[in-house]
């Protein structure tokens, strides 16, 4: 996941399609897409003011502000810290193993790295499975400057 989402794209994503699924069973792929299917989009043709090859948004404690962040996801081996930059420096781990179809409250301040990932429920209304212990968080020591951040506006672990 983090080869294809983060090592693989040169800038950036203009949307994740449905190949992120490929290897998901049909059942949980018609239910999280309907059925239909699309190939995710890279950000090929962006243009830079002055004229210079557009190269990737860095994200550090120190730019997050002034670039706007609004929500910070970061590939671990055990699952996705979700980080709101307005509210915590570290966030809960979403664990991999967590049924996708599950709602997450989308308050920033639900996602305390001191709590479980605020789940609420799966589609049609079943409870999720029991939301998996947050995994501790990253090692103090090491700068959070140097984490792979994916920043997209809305949180969807």
């Amino acid at each position: 996941m983090s080869r294809h989402l983060i090592d693989d794209v040169a800038v950036g994503w203009d949307e994740l399609g449905t190949d992120l699924l490929d290897d998901a069973p049909p059942a949980l792929v018609t239910a999280l897409t309907g059925g239909e299917h699309w190939p995710s989009r890279t950000l090929d043709h962006l243009i830079t003011p002055d004229g210079s090859s557009p190269v990737r948004m860095s994200v550090t404690d120190t730019t997050a502000d002034e670039q706007d962040v609004q929500w910070g996801y970061v590939l671990h081996k055990e699952g996705v810290e979700v980080i709101s930059p307005l509210h915590e420096d570290i966030g809960p781990i979403v664990s991999w193993s967590t049924d996708p179809r599950t709602a997450f409250n989308d308050h920033p301040a639900a996602w305390s790295a001191l709590d479980s990932p605020p789940a609420m429920r799966t589609s049609r209304g079943r409870q999720p499975q029991s939301a998996p212990a947050a995994a501790p968080p990253p090692d103090a020591s090491s700068p959070s400057s140097s984490r792979s951040l994916l920043c997209p506006r809305t949180p969807r672990p």
